[in-house]
């Protein structure tokens, strides 16, 4: 995978991130003075730090599972495994990179994990 590649998903990686504070902000009053009462600090370093008990307490479980999911990725990233599937070790094509950045398996493995999960 070349480094034009990855650098365009870690830059997608922090506008997803951004996004989801944003989102969490505007839609929560709780989450939003928390914000407030940190030191400012740019939006996606705030999104970086460890995320504090009361702040898990406003974030919601798909929130925090996609951070999460976001924050592994940009690790993969810096510790060049990004596109590599997990699960079989192969190469996950751009395009599903792309759909979802923080895929962490190919199509056929996905496909097969949701299978035996129904």
């Amino acid at each position: 995978m070349d480094n034009d590649f990855k650098k365009k998903m870690h830059e997608t990686l922090l506008k997803l991130k951004e996004e989801i504070i944003n989102n969490l902000i505007s839609e929560n009053d709780s989450f939003k003075s928390l914000i407030e009462d940190i030191d400012p600090k740019d939006i996606v370093d705030i999104a970086a730090d460890d995320i504090d008990r009361k702040m898990l307490e406003t974030v919601s479980a798909h929130d925090i599972k996609r951070l999460k999911l976001i924050d592994a990725a940009l690790s993969r990233i810096q510790n060049d495994r990004f596109g590599v599937c997990m699960k079989c070790g192969k190469k996950i094509p751009e395009e599903r990179l792309e759909a979802i950045p923080y895929a962490v398996m190919c199509i056929a493995c996905k496909t097969t994990d949701e299978k035996m999960n129904r």
